[in-house]
């Protein structure tokens, strides 16, 4: 629900409500308006009755949200939402766009150094990169760990590039708190809900990678898990999902940007390397998702993809992300 405080409410008045209100185990959290003083309230609030509501003293008007997710959603907070990356730093969302540039896995220093500063002169914001991987088959490579977490903080020492890697479970939520700039949820624990609260707790941006079998609905409703605690920001992120196409690895839902943007406030990325599966589509996929609107990329860059420890396959060379970004700079330009 969403409520608006009559003008002549005196401040008491306003903070009976909001003490009823927590009373019932349901917050009151203020949103920002031009004139009127409004406020979401976030929690079971079935039991409230409309009607009733609007004989409080301090109420002028109650409105109901029909959809699933609350903070997430533009009902809540009809601003764009800005993100930033790394502190005093790039950002993402209301007409910042960042990309976010590196290998599938860390492997090397010297790999990850290399690949780090190629990215960087090319115009990224992040280095990415997998010090823990998540791969279907459990004989597939599993990244080196906390061993490839210190690789990452050695490259951003050196290069200046805030590090987003990805976390598979809390056993190491105090590591990501001290170390890394943004951490992502990779698509198989979108809806690992206890795992997201905990994020939510942090008070670091969380890059939310929507499930392959997932709605839209349901990734904003996960978005909504992270955004309760009140102190993380989240960036959603489009990562394909799984159709009946085998043409790609994924189909790439180019149409869930201008949707995510239409319904939410924050800022979408999108992945066209797990997107896609194969390197040559990342180049126009990445395009694409530039000319929809989207906030910002993912792009798997290695200097040899032929011998990538992992989805290689789906990795660009440092080069062609280079020219690639040129590109995706003119076709903001043309759609600003």
């Amino acid at each position: 629900m969403i409520v608006v405080i009559s003008d002549d409410a005196t401040d008491l008045q306003i903070e009976r409500f909001i003490s009823d209100m927590n009373a019932r185990e349901i917050t009151a959290k203020a949103i920002h308006g031009d004139n009127k003083r409004v406020f979401g309230l976030v929690g079971d609030t079935s039991s409230l009755d409309a009607e009733n509501m609007m004989r409080n003293e301090a109420v002028e008007k109650v409105m109901k949200v029909t959809a699933p997710y609350k903070l997430a959603g533009r009902s809540f907070h009809g601003d764009d939402s800005v993100v930033e990356l790394t502190k005093g730093g790039p950002k993402i969302g209301g007409g910042a766009f960042a990309v976010a540039a590196g290998p599938c896995s860390v492997e090397t220093e010297e790999q990850i150094l290399s690949i780090a500063m190629d990215v960087k002169r090319s115009g990224a914001a992040l280095l990415r990169g997998g010090a823990f991987k998540p791969r279907s088959s459990p004989y597939s490579f599993q990244g080196l760990g906390l061993d490839g977490l210190e690789l990452l903080k050695i490259a951003r020492q050196k290069t200046g590039l805030g590090i987003v890697t990805e976390i598979m479970s809390s056993e190491y939520l105090d590591v990501f708190e001290k170390d890394v700039d943004v951490i992502q949820v990779g698509a198989r624990n979108m809806q690992n809900f206890t795992l997201l609260r905990e994020l939510g707790r942090l008070g670091k941006p969380v890059l939310l990678k929507r499930g392959p079998s997932s709605t839209i609905d349901e990734l904003l409703m996960a978005a909504d898990y992270i955004l309760m605690a009140g102190k993380s920001s989240v960036i959603l992120c489009e990562r394909g999902i799984r159709t009946f196409e085998t043409a790609t690895r994924n189909t790439l839902d180019i149409s869930a940007v201008p949707v995510l943007k239409k319904r939410s406030h924050l800022p979408v990325m999108v992945d066209p390397s797990h997107g896609t599966g194969y390197w040559d589509l990342v180049y126009p996929m990445s395009l694409a998702a530039a000319a929809a609107g989207a906030d910002g990329l993912i792009i798997e860059v290695h200097d040899r993809p032929a011998r990538a420890l992992c989805d290689g396959q789906q990795s660009i060379t440092p080069a062609l992300f280079d020219n690639m970004m040129g590109k995706i700079k003119k076709v903001r330009d043309a759609i600003s």
